[in-house]
């Protein structure tokens, strides 16, 4: 999704500020708050014949910590810095999200300076979500027929090969918006294919849930440090400049996922499922996801909060004139929601216990559009940043569903489900702002946010009963690693 954004020598030239939509990293689906999930395929202990402990056998590229004091459940986050492999993926997730955040606003310059059209310009941006849905679809076999690291690294290569031609100056506007498309295709299989193999890195307990949270905390901070850095940037470098950058990025991450990862053999091959074409094994993969209720109500809980809550950001700028702010307080209203969803999901992370985590899954995601209703009153700068700040908090939500969500998927199937949530992340965020910008055309700013919080509150209150229908029965015990643990939104994406 690089983007060149950088006028040409001299003082840039800044088309309408892009709109971007808080990440919602991937989150988690619900699990019932007295029980952890129960799996689809192990069946239950005979009741008579009390289970031996039987040690499992050690998988030699399974989760390579450095032993070390508060290793396990009990160390927070400080315990997934303590894997040696999660330390170069999260160094190449923020290389690229940097990357990738710095080359979306100098390509939007580029193309802005090539045409002088805003509407192209804010196209560009908006390429950066439609392909999505496309490459989560038709590409997720991707992520389960190859194995996780080959698959990564050749994203980020792709990534950087497109990124190279968009740096040679006879490259159109038409190829510029075609390679922006191709990145972003790539982007949902890269990031549901690190997902999976987080699995495999930090096993499938606290520690995976820790760990892709601070990816999706690393994400939302690069839409604040992102964009600065990209404007500072871009004083100094041209925009093609400044895309060039962003193809080091890509390299440097395709090496350091290359060294720093084990090479494990893919999915679907070590399931017996490697048969096929990739377009075939890849619908035939998202069918049988959407067609498992409980998966289906998971990823809807995933995708309807984050369809409601980008209205704010996108709105941003026309109510930051409606209430007669300046540009600083166009910047605040922008990182507002950033900062509370940061805050909220490092206190959950670090102060809550997994089991916790797992409680307030429903009603925080049930409660989280309200507070975008106090737009009702046409707030002023401090209860508007107040309320953006609430609704951000309420996306904390997602670090208890991430471990609902991997309890509820076959681990055949892991990678195209962790692609196609991506992908729908994406998508419906993209897809929300676009609508909100059109009912901006007929009504008042703080009417199209106010009716925002207060639909989205309906519609995930309905998603909640679904979910809660389907959810684990008390008394269930899944087998595996929860059992042992006692635990119940490429590149920009977590």
């Amino acid at each position: 999704m690089p983007k060149d954004d950088r006028t040409q020598t001299g003082t840039p030239r800044v088309p309408p500020a892009p709109v971007t939509a808080s990440p919602a990293s991937a989150t988690a689906p619900p699990v019932s708050a007295t029980a952890p999930p129960v799996s689809a395929t192990a069946p239950p202990a005979p009741a008579t014949v009390p289970p031996a402990h039987v040690p499992e056998p050690r998988d030699p590229h399974g989760p390579s910590r450095e032993r070390g004091p508060g290793d396990g459940a009990g160390g927070g986050y400080r315990a997934v810095f303590r894997v040696r492999e999660f330390r170069a993926v999260f160094a190449a997730h923020l290389l690229s999200l940097l990357g990738v955040t710095v080359s979306e606003l100098a390509l939007t310059v580029l193309v802005y300076d090539l045409t002088g059209s805003p509407l192209l310009s804010a196209l560009t941006f908006a390429l950066g979500f439609l392909p999505y849905v496309v490459g989560g679809t038709l590409f997720a076999g991707v992520a389960d027929r190859y194995p996780a690291r080959r698959v990564l690294v050749v994203c980020d290569l792709v990534c950087a090969c497109c990124v190279a031609l968009m740096v040679l100056p006879g490259t159109p506007v038409g190829a510029l918006l075609a390679l922006r498309c191709a990145v972003a295709a790539v982007a949902p299989v890269f990031t549901g294919t690190r997902t999976a193999a987080l699995t495999d890195i930090l096993g499938e307990g606290d520690l995976y849930v820790l760990g892709r949270s601070l990816l999706r905390i690393v994400s939302q901070s690069a839409l604040l440090a992102g964009f600065g850095a990209g404007g500072i940037l871009l004083t100094a470098l041209s925009p093609r400049g400044a895309i060039t950058v962003t193809a080091g990025t890509f390299c440097c991450s395709a090496l350091l996922l290359r060294l720093g990862t084990a090479a494990r053999p893919a999915r679907s091959a070590a399931a017996g499922e490697g048969g096929g074409t990739l377009l075939r094994d890849s619908l035939a993969g998202a069918r049988t996801v959407l067609a498992d209720r409980r998966i289906r109500a998971l990823l809807l809980l995933f995708w309807v909060p984050a369809f409601f809550v980008v209205a704010p950001e996108a709105l941003a700028a026309p109510y930051a004139d409606a209430i007669g702010a300046g540009p600083a307080a166009l910047g605040l209203l922008m990182c507002a929601m950033a900062v509370g969803h940061i805050g909220a999901e490092l206190w959950a992370g670090s102060a809550l216990t997994p089991r916790t985590r797992s409680r307030i899954v429903l009603p925080v995601a049930a409660l989280g559009l309200l507070p975008l209703t106090l737009y009702a009153s046409r707030p002023g700068m401090v209860l508007a940043l107040a309320a953006l700040a609430l609704a951000g908090a309420g996306a904390a939500y997602v670090i208890g569903l991430d471990q609902w969500f991997l309890d509820a998927v076959p681990e055949a199937l892991r990678g195209r489900a962790m692609t196609l949530l991506t992908a729908g992340l994406m998508t419906v965020q993209g897809l929300g702002m676009a609508l909100a910008g059109l009912a901006a055309e007929f009504f008042p700013v703080h009417q199209v946010v106010t009716a925002s919080g207060a639909a989205g509150t309906l519609c995930t209150l309905l998603v909640v009963r679904e979910v809660r229908a389907v959810r684990t029965r008390p008394g269930e015990q899944r087998s595996g690693t929860e059992g042992r643990d006692g635990t119940e939104r490429h590149m920009t994406s977590g």
